[in-house]
């Protein structure tokens, strides 16, 4: 396979990544075009027999800071009001929906820093490893960030008291 067409198999993870990042899609959409058309700029910089996955995952962690910088001096420059998720669109009607619904929320409320190592391992199901490089950061830092972003979105959506598995005693 020609390393365009590796890069392209992996435009949905990287959507997705952006969507979790930005929580916005036309925002997303804009980092992951930043990240191809960077990704093709430097394709030489690609190690050849290596997949796409980290280097791009890479590609787009760095846009998204740079990104971010970006955005924190045009905030401070001009106030924008945002409207939230919950004002934009009806809330789901089925208990599940709910549920993925709070998920999404809590995992809104995390850190950046939390919130990308949870979805790169958990969603995108990167190894520590990938992880940790795609982050620039050593794989005990990486676990660290998981152990609390777990910790702090079982809080944020009130299932401290019981996670998939346990038993509750009936009295």
């Amino acid at each position: 396979m020609d390393r365009k067409a590796a890069i392209a198999q992996e435009l949905p993870r990287l959507r997705r990544y952006a969507r979790a990042l930005l929580r916005d899609p036309g925002e997303a959409d804009d980092l992951v075009q930043d990240c191809i058309a960077r990704a093709l700029e430097r394709i030489a910089q690609w190690r050849e027999g290596e997949e796409p996955r980290r280097w791009l995952f890479a590609i787009m962690h760095n846009l998204f800071i740079d990104h971010g910088r970006a955005r924190r001096r045009r905030t401070e420059m001009a106030q924008v009001t945002a409207i939230s998720a919950a004002e934009a669109f009806d809330p789901p009607r089925q208990l599940d929906r709910l549920h993925v619904a709070d998920v999404l929320d809590a995992l809104e409320a995390l850190p950046d820093d939390r919130r990308e190592a949870l979805v790169l391992v958990g969603v995108e199901g990167m190894s520590y490893r990938d992880a940790a490089a795609v982050l620039g950061v050593p794989v005990g830092t990486l676990m660290s960030r998981l152990g609390r972003g777990r910790a702090q979105l079982r809080e944020l959506i009130g299932e401290n008291a019981r996670r998939p598995g346990q038993l509750r005693s009936v009295e």
